[in-house]
């Protein structure tokens, strides 16, 4: 293990590692963020011991999520977007408590107590927002419906893992706060309606005034960007829920395209920070002890989520291209397994096995549903030019 190394020694290996392997995995047809999550795992903590402090970097990445769900806002108007939410309601609410049963009952299969199947059911219950859309392609969001129903599906489970987080953290300190749900019910409308107000007779003046200085366009770009994602993070609800807002209310606006463009390379940046962070923190020693329920979770999870969300949406007068499509893009668990796990940890809710079976499933999920939707449908990453949408 290397001790005292500098953060530019820690970026070098992360970067140039991330290259070697980004290499390795478009020889190999797979999706990039493979090639990442494998690198953490080889170099962090558990492995080789490279970087052994991972959470500078985890805190970093999360940056990364907050300038995707910016640009993804920036390609939904307003008036679209709620009328999605409404229409795919019903759809989310029944598959979570699908996937939420199927985890729990595989969980009590492998004789996990009753409280640790609950949480494992939780954790299965989500697909992963990072997954989910740094895969779908961003230029054919406003063309393509299915991207708009992904995106308003991984919008409520959001909102829903806001309420289960919330309750986690009611068990760590022994109480439930009824008042925490009241509030982000008005938090959310109170931060859209000041999102609006702020665009319009802040941000737009300013882009209007000063849009022929590229730097202070870019610089006031990321300022709001950051501070509606902090103003949402201040009211109780989460940075990307903030982040995502403060990109639809600039959706409408000439200057959205180039916010766009600016604001890309950045996000791919902290990226890869993102997924080399959550292979590293993956332990080797305990993964091998757990390694069967972690598989059969991960594997029926890659199996049903497909075929639930498929009959789901086709309820809902959608396409049976387009559900499948879906449910295969949301085939996986989510980051926010990962974030639950650490939160019932803390609050002694479950043990370190569990922990790391929920973790290892996640990454599973990742790693195969990345690689099925990689070879079946169009991703910035495709393995083929017809395949390739940026």
């Amino acid at each position: 293990m290397l001790e005292n190394q500098s953060i530019v020694f820690t970026l070098f290996l992360i970067f140039t590692g991330a290259a070697c392997f980004a290499t390795l995995a478009l020889f190999a047809r797979q999706a990039l963020i493979v090639g990442y999550i494998v690198l953490g795992v080889l170099v962090g903590p558990w492995g080789a011991g490279w970087v052994a402090d991972t959470r500078l970097i985890a805190n970093l990445a999360e940056i990364g999520i907050i300038f995707l769900l910016f640009l993804l806002g920036l390609n939904l108007a307003p008036q679209k977007l709620w009328l999605l939410l409404k229409q795919t309601l019903l759809v989310t609410l029944l598959t979570s408590i699908i996937f939420g049963l199927v985890g729990s009952a595989i969980a009590l299969g492998f004789g996990f107590t009753l409280a640790e199947s609950a949480l494992v059911g939780v954790a299965a219950m989500f697909s992963s927002t990072i997954v989910g859309i740094k895969l779908l392609p961003t230029t054919i969001l406003h063309h393509r419906h299915t991207g708009e129903v992904i995106i308003s599906v991984l919008l409520l489970q959001d909102l829903i893992a806001i309420i289960v987080l919330l309750a986690l953290q009611g068990l760590e300190t022994g109480a439930l706060c009824w008042l925490d749900f009241g509030r982000l019910a008005l938090a959310l409308p109170l931060l859209i309606g000041v999102a609006f107000l702020a665009e319009r007779y802040l941000l737009m003046p300013l882009f209007r005034r000063f849009d022929r200085v590229q730097e202070y366009m870019f610089l006031l770009t990321l300022a709001w960007c950051l501070g509606i994602a902090q103003l949402a993070h201040s009211v109780g609800l989460s940075y990307e829920i903030g982040a995502f807002i403060g990109g639809i209310v600039v959706a409408t606006s000439p200057i959205a395209l180039f916010i766009a463009e600016s604001l890309k390379p950045l996000r791919d940046f902290f990226l890869v920070m993102f997924f080399f962070a959550m292979g590293a923190s993956l332990d080797l020693d305990v993964a091998a002890l757990v390694l069967p329920p972690a598989i059969v979770l991960g594997v029926v999870m890659l199996g049903v989520k497909p075929v639930v969300y498929r009959y789901a949406l086709g309820r809902v007068a959608e396409s049976a291209r387009l559900a499948w499509e879906t449910g295969w893009r949301l085939g996986q668990m989510s980051e926010f397994s990962l974030l639950s796990t650490f939160l019932a940890v803390q609050s002694v809710l479950i043990g370190q096995e569990v922990a790391i079976v929920i973790q290892l499933a996640t990454l599973i999920t990742f790693i195969g549903s990345s690689t099925i939707v990689v070879l079946r449908f169009p991703t910035p990453v495709g393995v083929s030019e017809n395949l390739r949408r940026d």
